[in-house]
């Protein structure tokens, strides 16, 4: 999952950014996420960012002896709200690509590269994936569908994508396995998994502004300690169907 579209948009402005920018962050670090990309990230029944990188952020920050806040902020301006210095980092399920990596920088990945897989309605045939395909705006899916034989139809929100398929909308969906996994395994069979399964981006990373070069190490030797220590791989067998040893 990640923006596609709108990254070109903002190159201009993150450059210009960057020339009057320090490397300086501010005393309290505040982190970007959309909070609807469960279990990455979404809004719990009390209101409260929750899911597996508020629970990586929170440890990361404490790693790196900061002081960090949590801001919620819609998918497809992630990015433009990050370089204009509405937040410091991105922790928000964001796929490491080249295309982004032009006018943001990443940290190294806190989850490896997730299969993009196809879901649709029980009965339908893998030839739905060249039919209407549904994908989340500003996402690698959506660039993917966008290039392939099928027709895309894009939506704001994740859940809206999953909306389309039940409706008959769209012929399926395309989206990272481990978000989609939930509604398969919820479904009692009314959904499923079609074929092929897709490798997109180089694993999900904090995306950070060019100009804060000194934030990115601090959060790139908090990811190592994490990896080495044995915490971050006990986080992701925690909200990904126990899923070990990724690190």
């Amino acid at each position: 999952m990640t923006q596609f579209t709108s990254v070109a948009r903002t190159a201009a402005l993150a450059a210009a950014l960057a020339l009057a920018s320090s490397t300086v962050f501010a005393e309290t670090v505040r982190l970007g996420t959309e909070g609807a990309y469960p279990p990455f990230n979404f809004v719990n029944d009390s209101g409260e960012i929750d899911g597996y990188e508020r629970e990586v952020g929170d440890m990361l920050c404490k790693i790196a002896e900061l002081d960090c806040t949590w801001v919620k902020n819609d998918w497809d301006s992630i990015i433009p709200n990050l370089v204009s210095g509405n937040y410091d980092a991105i922790i928000a399920g964001m796929s490491i690509t080249d295309e982004r990596d032009e006018v943001i920088d990443f940290t190294q990945d806190y989850y490896p590269p997730d299969p993009s897989f196809y879901m649709a309605l029980k009965g339908t045939g893998d030839d739905a994936i060249n039919g209407v395909v549904s994908a989340q705006t500003s996402t690698i899916q959506a660039g993917y569908i966008a290039e392939s034989d099928a027709t895309l139809v894009e939506f704001a929100t994740p859940d809206e994508t999953i909306a389309a398929v039940k409706s008959g909308e769209a012929d399926a969906v395309f989206a990272d396995e481990a978000f989609l996994r939930k509604y398969v395994d919820e479904s009692g069979g009314e959904l499923i998994f079609l074929t092929p399964t897709v490798s997109l981006g180089g694993g999900v990373g904090m995306g950070i502004r060019e100009s804060d070069t000194e934030l990115t190490a601090k959060f790139n030797a908090a990811i190592d300690t994490m990896k080495k220590d044995g915490s971050l791989n006990a986080l992701i067998a925690k909200w990904f169907d126990g899923r070990k040893d990724v690190y």
